[in-house]
């Protein structure tokens, strides 16, 4: 884990793409998007139908790393709102022990607004925390500072000759001293978006700084995407 400073506040990014919100005792998770290879395997695309597993994996590991006693996800916790009636009884069983374990909310998103808890947590469309707002999309013009998901933010550069692709935070500043994360997607079947894109740099204004923020070295890495004009 490294330290990232945001709106006052210090919290802790895992190698993994998760957020560790010491003040909360709370970890933070972007785009599960769980039963993602079953979906595709309706529509005929057969993938090995195991992701939900390692998923629920990865974020019991982050949890032991961290301690932390409750889970927040940003949205997109299942590729589909019917994703949580096809996980099988194993992979239902471990979400129901960490929905046992800590105090677990569900941000709804676009991929699954429609989504059940069956096998555990409390669902939300979005939610205040802290004096910071959590959500699935960020909301352009959102003055108060702001945690998301969706756009599966991935830093792609070329360094000394290789092309460089990883995931990554992305994150703002403006002229109150604030800001905003997008958080990089946490499922094992998720791509990525050039955190470059327009689209997210769109989404991030008013802004006076955007910057592609990610573990290297056991620091934290911050790349500019875009300034605002002096």
């Amino acid at each position: 884990m490294v330290p990232l400073s945001f709106a006052g506040d210090e919290f802790a990014l895992t190698r993994s793409g998760a957020l560790y919100w010491p003040r909360e005792n709370a970890l933070l998770v972007a785009d599960l998007h769980l039963e993602k290879a079953s979906f595709f395997a309706r529509h005929g695309q057969m993938l090995p139908p195991y992701d939900s597993r390692e998923t629920l994996e990865r974020v019991a590991l982050a949890i032991r790393e961290t301690g932390a006693r409750r889970v927040i996800t940003l949205g997109d916790n299942f590729h589909d709102s019917d994703g949580s009636t096809r996980l099988e009884p194993h992979a239902c069983g471990m979400l129901e022990a960490l929905t046992r374990a800590v105090d677990w909310v569900w941000i709804t998103g676009n991929h699954d607004p429609s989504m059940e808890a069956r096998c555990g947590g409390t669902l939300v469309e979005e939610m205040q925390l802290g004096g910071i707002v959590l959500r699935h999309q960020a909301r352009r013009g959102e003055s108060l500072p702001e945690m998301s998901g969706h756009y599966h933010p991935r830093l792609q550069l070329k360094l000394r000759q290789r092309h460089v692709r990883r995931p990554c935070a992305v994150v703002s500043t403006d002229a109150t001293g604030g800001g905003r994360i997008i958080l990089p997607a946490f499922g094992a079947l998720t791509g990525g978006m050039n955190a470059a894109d327009p689209a997210i740099l769109k989404a991030l204004q008013p802004a006076q700084t955007i910057d592609a923020v990610l573990p290297a070295s056991g620091r934290l890495a911050r790349i500019p995407l875009w300034r605002a004009a002096a």
